[in-house]
């Protein structure tokens, strides 16, 4: 399969661009384009074997759910049920935007591969203009996990999308770098109180601001999680990252120690450090730009520097499953 990359801004023809993704869309194909978060792999979420095409060209596992989009609040009512008054709040407080909620989903309207045979949905409206045209000419739900090969590190940018699905999809609209950079907090309005279970551009302090106690989630084990994110191993490089806590002299003993044993580094802080054979910046923007820059090294290991009781919270969940939570020592 031939993948097509098509920039969509003010110098091309859009209409004929998106005609030709709604068209692959509701001919039951695949297509990635951006929102805010990161770069999306869309399919039909009413169409199981469309569906099915995402998690083949991910290669991801299905008991994992996938976030829904859509282009409103009002098409957003059109397929939950049982809408508590909380998350009507959270709609207008944060739609568009980089918020996932977990609702009812109403009975036989989504693909069963789109949520894991669970009666809840993951749903959002994107904040991004290219997104929002898209699901507004298609008028369907679309279901976009990020647009990356399962596992490792989402795509911020179009070239990510094509260095990991040329030939596994059709098309790619390129709109450019996301702004946010990491993916949407995922909040559980079926509990009460509602429960992050995964953290993101949204903090617990702007939720509770709008509805009262939030609650952080422990992570899922065994079952079928709610959420992406919380099951499996993501974000992932190729060589082993660990994670180490910001202080000069640790990480500069740290270089030493690695470079004695013959073996090359490549080191994400937010300051550089000369000694380290490769350094990227850490920001949770950067994030997977830097984890992705390193795969394109010789480096034999990462080290993340980070203040865990100062780090974002969202930052610091991607590095954990990133690391697997191991620390360098």
């Amino acid at each position: 399969m031939e993948t097509k990359t098509i920039l969509v801004d003010e110098h091309v023809n859009n209409d004929e661009s998106y005609a030709q993704a709604v068209d692959y869309i509701r001919g039951g194909e695949v297509v990635a384009f951006p929102t805010e978060t990161v770069y999306g792999l869309g399919a039909d979420a009413m169409n199981a074997t469309a569906v099915d095409k995402i998690f083949a060209a991910k290669g991801r596992p299905t008991d994992n759910p996938l976030i829904v989009h859509v282009d409103s609040k009002e098409t957003a009512l059109e397929y939950v049920e049982d809408v508590p008054e909380k998350a009507l709040q959270c709609m207008d407080a944060f739609w568009p935007g980089a918020l996932t909620l977990i609702l009812q989903a109403k009975p036989d309207t989504f693909a069963s591969n789109v949520t894991a045979g669970l009666p809840t949905v993951g749903i959002r409206v994107p904040n991004h203009p290219v997104a929002l045209n898209l699901l507004k000419r298609l008028k369907r739900p679309v279901a976009a996990p990020s647009a990356n090969t399962s596992g490792k590190p989402s795509p911020t940018m179009a070239g990510h999308v094509y260095f990991d699905m040329d030939t596994k999809i059709p098309l790619i609209l390129d709109g450019g770098p996301t702004q946010v950079g990491i993916e949407s907090t995922v909040l559980d309005m079926t509990s009460a109180p509602p429960v992050i279970l995964r953290p993101g551009q949204v903090t617990k302090e702007q939720l509770e601001e709008v509805i009262g106690t939030v609650r952080l989630s422990s992570e899922t084990k065994g079952n079928t999680p709610k959420s992406p994110g919380m099951k499996y191993a993501h974000y992932a490089p190729a060589a082993p990252l660990y994670l180490i806590e910001h202080n000069s002299k640790l990480i500069e003993k740290a270089i030493d120690h690695i470079h004695g044993k013959k073996k090359k580094i490549a080191v994400l802080s937010r300051e550089d450090f000369e000694t380290a054979d490769y350094c990227f910046p850490l920001a949770v923007d950067k994030l997977y730009d830097s984890l992705r820059k390193c795969d394109q090294t010789d480096a034999d290991l990462i080290l993340a520097c980070v203040l865990p009781e100062n780090e974002d919270a969202a930052l610091m969940n991607r590095l954990e499953k990133a690391a697997d939570h191991k620390w360098f020592s």
